[in-house]
């Protein structure tokens, strides 16, 4: 997954760590993400804490520095952490990112949208998607559509028309070595059509079992509808709307989310945005 926040090496090019008066405060909020460029670990904000902050890289590895350590790299640039809570009472101004990590665009108009597209499976992965990955494509003007399955799929990239200027990207659920996903993945050929996807039976998976607070998610055997095999295992009630209803409200960031799935997103809008 690339980093849309860091180049191939933040530290390259002629740059000094200012004097510790100079170096900005920044709070550490949820979210946040920040490197620390004597170990390179690079991750969001997950808690903060008089003792320290932690954070998480994209493959869920958690480390946590002291606060007390400057030189933290937010873009590329030397900031120190502190408190959300000590930043508010001396005035300091909130970071501004979005749920994705990405720097947040103030005052955003969304563009027009382009005719590029981005289809999902169904209405949780689009509404889904939308909480994390809503503000960045409005900024480069990206309409997510849901598609009820793909077993259509290749009469729908055909009916689409894909080309240069018009590319479709599409994040299949289930997309796994052998399966009817892959099978039917592998008919479509157009160089303006990228397929992609995660290894979970349904999204609901690629959201971390630690943000939903369970241990896991249930096994379901063959044969069982997953979404009521999972809700009959959790002990849930038998409503589907309300338990994806609850799952969603679990998800705040990213971080909140498996890497099997940010990296397929990362992707398609970069495919679907390339100039």
């Amino acid at each position: 997954m690339r980093s849309k926040d860091y180049g191939n090496d933040v530290l390259s090019g002629e740059w000094r760590r200012p004097r510790k008066g100079q170096i900005p405060e920044i709070p550490a909020e949820p979210g946040l993400v920040a490197e620390d460029p004597d170990s390179g670990f690079c991750g969001a904000v997950v808690a903060c804490d008089k003792f320290g902050v932690t954070l998480e890289d994209r493959f869920g590895k958690r480390r946590v520095f002291p606060l007390t350590k400057s030189g933290f790299l937010i873009d590329g640039k030397p900031v120190t952490l502190v408190r959300p809570e000590a930043a508010a009472a001396a005035g300091a101004p909130a970071s501004r990112r979005s749920a994705s990590g990405s720097i947040a665009v103030q005052g955003l108009r969304a563009r027009v949208a382009k005719e590029s597209r981005i289809y999902v499976e169904g209405v949780h992965d689009a509404e889904l998607v939308e909480k994390i990955w809503g503000h960045d494509l409005r900024v480069e003007g990206v309409v997510v559509e849901y598609l009820e399955g793909v077993d259509d799929l290749p009469a729908i990239v055909e009916e689409f028309a894909p080309d240069e200027g018009r590319r479709l990207g599409v994040l299949v659920d289930h997309l796994v070595e052998g399966s009817k996903e892959s099978r039917i993945a592998a008919r479509v050929s157009s160089p303006h059509v990228l397929i992609t996807g995660h290894p979970f039976i349904d999204v609901w998976e690629a959201v971390k079992p630690a943000a939903v607070g369970i241990p896991a998610w249930p096994r379901v055997p063959r044969g069982v509808p997953w979404k009521e095999g999972v809700l009959d295992a959790l002990g849930w009630d038998d409503n589907v709307g309300a338990a994806w209803k609850r799952i969603l409200g679990s998800v705040n960031t990213y971080t909140d989310l498996e890497p099997a799935l940010l990296g397929r997103v990362e992707e398609l809008i970069d495919f679907v945005t390339a100039p």
